[in-house]
């Protein structure tokens, strides 16, 4: 049955009543509620089923056919989505307003029950890694059913080299717990803080959005009120980021793990040498791109030099307006409609569904993510709207992840988890038909200016600004071996990163050292963040593709290609998915033409003037 989205009034705790009404997401797609009878009976069916399965396999696993080993595969996938549903509705339940004690409560129970009951499953890949590989090659030759699962069960296999005893491995399943309790600190935390302004409370999305002020002076006294508050809460901060940042350090330790981000490629399925290809290439753009743009927006401002609260400023030729909900619905489905009526049918789904969480409220997470749940149900999609540009292209990435998802949920529970170096390709594909879109459908020189400036800023913060990060990360993850940071050390290297990476232009004011606080990616997942890089230079690639092949008429040829990327989910990996697109990302000539594309877009405003 489809369900109609459920809207706040016009005067909700968004307090923008010129947005319009906005959706908010309906969770009874997973389950009714905390306590209905179809959650019990899940809770129920995975405890039994993750015993009966240990009974049947454990200690066996090595000795099974191709077609049991495919079997027991089956049944763990199964298992696996009914315990991935019941996650992600609390989960989910508890994002949409962190400062609710009974979801959070019920959040931890979930997770502690979780844990408890798949423990009971532990085993199993662990003895899958011990099959040799000629024995594996065999079962493999004898089973078609079992060949279906080879990516994943190679994914699995990759990490063969740094796998602990059973026990040791069973311990660190059962710790996870403990673990995500710091990250909860983290969240709950941070939803609660609220930041003083100008004699008002706001929220931490509300006063980044104060940033993007065309005035200057209520950008600064958002920015000094966000320094203030980091700065209160630094050592609490700091001990999170100490804390697990030592934990990891004890199990690479323990794995024999050559370096803090190993198993973060392994988990993204991409060689170290290119994440480091990468890594390379936008460090050493730092002058060309960022810093060659900050100097131009500096002179447009009229400043000598630019402080932190300027970086996301507006053009002054074209002050921000206001974007209403609808309007912001059918930019998007418009873009994504002139690429394929099918990406369109897809992301409409999300408004014509309770699919979406749009509105901003106290306790609610702060920035914006697509969450695929399980392939039996659909994604969520949250965004914090506020009816900026940037909100636009937010709702844009957001959905091209929700249509990623959807299409990649055909391969099921194991195949469907698409890498994070491919998983932001459709998200920032999205963007990029939005923004083009926009660019096309405006006359006006200044305006055109504003939004290319925009877009450049836009990819400066998805390229430099994320690599930028994880030089921060891997910094502070070297550092944290020698022992424990004080928060002015933490504070010294995040200082250091920026200066490099934004350059000259700026000058930092007292504060904007604590800014390292709020990123999110850093608690949740380490090293995370050079996938959003390595999507913008992919997508920069493909849509360089798309308009050779359309120059040729041949778009559908494309369309259908990038479908198929889509679909594919995690069952292949990135070269062969690049393949049909002549791209290759390994070749470090591929990284140069993303970043020449920035180049080329600031080269064509310096031509402005």
């Amino acid at each position: 049955m489809r369900r109609q989205p459920v809207y706040d009034s016009a005067d909700s705790a968004s307090g923008r009543p010129e947005l319009g009404k906005m959706p908010e997401w309906d969770l009874s797609d997973l389950y009714a509620s905390p306590d209905c009878a179809e959650l019990k009976a899940d809770f129920a069916r995975v405890e039994a089923e993750n015993l009966s399965f240990a009974a049947d396999y454990q200690g066996k696993v090595t000795g099974l056919s191709g077609a049991d080993l495919a079997r027991a595969i089956q049944r763990y996938e199964s298992t696996g989505e009914t315990m991935g549903r019941i996650g992600s509705f609390a989960g989910l339940r508890y994002y949409s307003n962190m400062g609710d004690a009974a979801r959070a409560k019920f959040l931890a129970d979930s997770q502690a029950r979780l844990a408890d009951v798949s423990s009971n499953a532990v085993f199993f890949t662990l003895e899958m890694n011990r099959i040799e590989d000629a024995a594996l090659e065999a079962k493999f030759a004898e089973s078609e059913a079992l060949r279906r699962y080879k990516p994943w069960i190679e994914e699995v296999r990759a990490f063969r080299p740094y796998q602990l005893s059973d026990e040791l491995e069973k311990f660190l399943h059962d710790q996870s717990v403990v673990d995500s309790a710091w990250s909860r600190l983290f969240d709950e935390t941070m939803a609660d803080l609220r930041y003083e302004v100008d004699g008002a409370t706001l929220t931490l999305e509300e006063t980044l959005t104060l940033m993007q002020n065309p005035d200057r002076a209520k950008r600064q006294a958002a920015g000094e009120a966000l320094a203030k508050v980091f700065g209160k809460n630094i050592r609490l901060f700091a001990l999170i980021t100490n804390t697990l940042a030592k934990g990891k350090e004890i199990v690479d330790r323990w794995r024999k793990a050559p370096s803090p981000q190993t198993m973060r490629h392994l988990s993204n399925s991409v060689e170290p040498e290119v994440v480091q290809a990468l890594r390379d290439s936008v460090v050493a753009a730092y002058p060309r791109v960022a810093h060659r743009y900050y100097a131009l927006k500096a002179k447009w401002l009229g400043l000598d030099k630019l402080e932190y609260w300027d970086r996301n400023a507006p053009l002054p030729e074209r002050p921000e307006r206001v974007i209403s909900w609808d309007e912001a619905r059918e930019t998007v489905l418009g873009a994504y409609g002139a690429f394929s009526p099918k990406m369109r049918d897809l992301a409409a789904r999300f408004f014509d569904n309770a699919w979406i969480d749009a509105p901003v409220r106290p306790g609610k997470a702060p920035g914006a993510f697509a969450h695929s749940t399980v392939p039996s149900a659909h994604p969520y999609v949250l965004v914090n709207y506020l009816g900026q540009t940037r909100d636009v292209m937010t709702l844009a990435h957001e959905l091209g992840h929700g249509v990623h998802q959807i299409l990649a949920g055909a391969q099921g529970s194991l195949l469907s988890s698409t890498p994070l170096t491919l998983a932001e390709t459709a998200s920032v594909f999205g963007e990029m038909l939005t923004f083009r879109a926009l660019l096309d459908a405006e006359t006006d020189p200044k305006s055109r200016k504003a939004l290319l400036a925009s877009k450049v800023e836009d990819m400066i913060n998805t390229v430099v600004r994320q690599i930028a990060f994880y030089e921060f990360e891997s910094r502070l993850h070297a550092a944290r071996r020698e022992g424990e940071l004080t928060p002015d050390q933490i504070n010294e290297i995040w200082l250091a990163v920026q200066t490099e990476s934004l350059g000259p232009a700026f000058h930092f004011a007292p504060g904007y050292e604590t800014f390292w606080t709020y990123i999110g990616h850093f608690i949740h997942s380490p090293f995370y963040v050079y996938a959003y890089a390595f999507g913008d230079g992919l997508v920069n690639a493909l849509y360089g593709v798309y308009e050779e092949r359309r120059a040729k008429g041949a778009a559908e040829d494309f369309v259908q290609d990038y479908f198929d990327l889509l679909a594919a989910g995690g069952s292949k990996r990135h070269q062969e998915l690049l393949a049909p697109f002549g791209l290759d990302a390994t070749d470090p000539n591929f990284w140069a033409k993303g970043l020449d594309v920035i180049s080329r877009m600031i080269d064509e405003l310096e031509a402005m003037g």
